[in-house]
C-alpha cells in the first residue's frame, strides 16, 4: 500500500538521518544552547536577507506545541485570537488554546484564507463597540500558508492583513508546518524574507519538510521576545537534547537557494501538480484550487474503491452520498515510481 494521506509519514531525509549518525558519539551542551542550534539559527536567517538581524530563533519539536507556547506567551487572559473556522487551532488541537484562557474568534472562509476585509470586519466589532469591556480583544491573527486546504496567501494578501493589523495593533502570527511546500509552489510569490518582514512570528515547519520532528519559531516584533525561554520551559517545549532540532535544521537549510528544504518541497510540488494535472484529465472535480503539495479532489465512490486497493488516502466530508471530497499529499519523501504508480491507477479508473 501506497500511503498520500498526508506529508509526515515517513522519517527523515537521508541527508538528516546521516548528520544525526555523525554526531551521535559527541557530546554537546543542553537545551538549546549548543553549536548546532547556533549554526541553524546562523543559516536560517540567510534566508531572510535585510530582516536577518530582527529574528529570534527558537526550537520546538511540534507544531501544536510552537502553537501552543507562541499564543500563551504572546497574549493577555482577555485578548483572544482570530482564525478561520479550518484553522488548525480552531479543529485539530483538541482545544489547547481555549485550554490557555483565549478565545477563539472563527471566521468563514470558502478558501480556508483569513482575507483582509473579513478582519478588518471582526476587528472593528470590538474595537468601535462602546461595550467592548465586555468582549475579548482581538489581539492576534492566526493563519496557515500553506492553508489546512493546500492555499496560498500571495503578497498582496500577506500586506493586506498587515495593513489591518496595524490598523489595530494586532499580531500577525504564520504558522508554517507546510511553510516549505509553498515557497516552492509554482505559482507562488512570497519568498522567507517576505514572511520575516510581514509577520510579527512564524514558524518554519520541519517535521512535514524532512526532519525526524521539529519547528523553529522565528519571532521578529520585540514585544514577543521578552521571556519567551520561560514559556517555553513552561509548556514543556525545551528539549534537553536541543542539539538535535539544531543539527536537523542545520542540515535542512546550509546550501542557500539550493538547500534541502527547497529542493525536496520543490519536487513534491511538482508531483502534486502533475497528480492535479491526472485527476483533470479525468474530469474530476476538486474541492479548492490548492497549487501545493495538498490536492482535494471530489471522487464518486466507485472512483475511490478502485483506488483504495492500492493507496491510503485522507477521507474528508462527504459531498453527497456518492461523492467524497479525499485528499492526497506528496511530500519530500514521495518517490517517482510511487508516483507514476498512482498516476496510472487514476488514468484506469
Amino acid at each position: 500500500m501506497l500511503r498520500w494521506n498526508n506529508d509526515y509519514n515517513h522519517g527523515a531525509h537521508p541527508e538528516v538521518l546521516k548528520a544525526l549518525s555523525e554526531i551521535n558519539d559527541q557530546h554537546f551542551g543542553g537545551y538549546g544552547f549548543d553549536e548546532w542550534c547556533d549554526a541553524a539559527k546562523s543559516e536560517i536567517k540567510s534566508h531572510f536577507g535585510a530582516q536577518a538581524d530582527r529574528a529570534d530563533i527558537h526550537f520546538l519539536a511540534g507544531g501544536t506545541q510552537a502553537n501552543l507556547t507562541v499564543i500563551t506567551a504572546a497574549l493577555r487572559p482577555i485578548e483572544s485570537v482570530v482564525c478561520v473556522e479550518a484553522g488548525h487551532i480552531n479543529c485539530h488541537e483538541a482545544g489547547s488554546i481555549e485550554a490557555t484562557g483565549h478565545k477563539m474568534l472563527a471566521l468563514k472562509s470558502e478558501d480556508g484564507k483569513v482575507h483582509a476585509e473579513a478582519l478588518d470586519a471582526e476587528a472593528a466589532r470590538f474595537y468601535f463597540d462602546e461595550t467592548q469591556e465586555h468582549l475579548t480583544q482581538p489581539k492576534m491573527v492566526y493563519i496557515s500558508s500553506p492553508t489546512e486546504w493546500g492555499t496560498l496567501y500571495s503578497l498582496a494578501e500577506l500586506k493586506a492583513l498587515r495593513e489591518v493589523c496595524d490598523k489595530y495593533g494586532m499580531y500577525l502570527f504564520l504558522d508554517g508546518a507546510r511553510m516549505g511546500y509553498g515557497l516552492t509552489a509554482p505559482s507562488g510569490d512570497v519568498t522567507l524574507e517576505d514572511i520575516a518582514e510581514l509577520a510579527d512570528v512564524f514558524y518554519i515547519g520541519g517535521t512535514k519538510c524532512g526532519t525526524m520532528f521539529g519547528e523553529a519559531v522565528v519571532i521578529m516584533n520585540d514585544q514577543l521576545k521578552k521571556s519567551f525561554r520561560f514559556y517555553m520551559k513552561q509548556r514543556g517545549a525545551v528539549l534537553a537534547k536541543g542539539w538535535l532540532m539544531g543539527i536537523q535544521f542545520y542540515t535542512l537549510f546550509k546550501g542557500g537557494k539550493n538547500a534541502l528544504y527547497y529542493t525536496e518541497c520543490r519536487r513534491a510540488a511538482e508531483y502534486a501538480m502533475e497528480l492535479k494535472a491526472a485527476f483533470e484529465a479525468k474530469g474530476v472535480k476538486f474541492a479548492v484550487d490548492s497549487p501545493t503539495n495538498q490536492q482535494f479532489v471530489i471522487l464518486h465512490k466507485d472512483q475511490l474503491a478502485a483506488l483504495e486497493k492500492k493507496h491510503i488516502v485522507e477521507y474528508m466530508d462527504w459531498v453527497d452520498e456518492e461523492h467524497r471530497i479525499v485528499r492526497f499529499c506528496t511530500a519530500w519523501s514521495s518517490r517517482r515510481e510511487d508516483l507514476d504508480v498512482l498516476l496510472a491507477d487514476i488514468a484506469a479508473m
